[in-house]
């Protein structure tokens, strides 16, 4: 059993941030349960592109109010706490946080918590034994 807060990950090397966001990694590939679950933060008035083409990611908003746009089709959503959405198609998409906006996400494959964007948004699919390269 696992038992770990977000206090216990605050200043850690599960604790990644941004400019436009930051993420606490509560559980991660290294715990080899077949997700990752992080709490995100995204910054009000910020703008973040993001693809996931390596992994399916559930969000589940639970304070503040944003706009995610579909960057494939246009679609706009507005995003308030209790909204859920999942990115099962790996689809493009641009989140506008009107103010901070705090989220739980799940991913799957598990993220290794090594993972930055790329110029397209994208997480590299990493396994947790492999180095990250430059």
């Amino acid at each position: 059993m696992i038992v770990r807060s977000l206090a216990d990950v605050t200043g850690t090397d599960r604790d990644v941030e941004t400019k436009t966001w930051r993420s606490k990694r509560l559980v991660l590939a290294k715990e080899r349960v077949g997700f990752s679950l992080h709490e995100t933060v995204m910054y009000a008035g910020t703008e973040t592109h993001m693809w996931y083409a390596n992994h399916i990611e559930a969000v589940l908003c639970v304070e503040g109010e944003a706009e995610l746009t579909n960057a494939e089709t246009g679609e706009v959503h507005h995003i308030t706490p209790g909204t859920m959405y999942l990115l099962d198609g790996h689809e493009h998409h641009v989140m506008r946080p009107i103010t901070d906006v705090r989220t739980i996400c799940v991913f799957n494959p598990p993220v290794t918590g090594r993972e930055v964007h790329d110029a397209d948004g994208v997480y590299p699919l990493i396994a947790e034994d492999e180095e990250v390269s430059a």
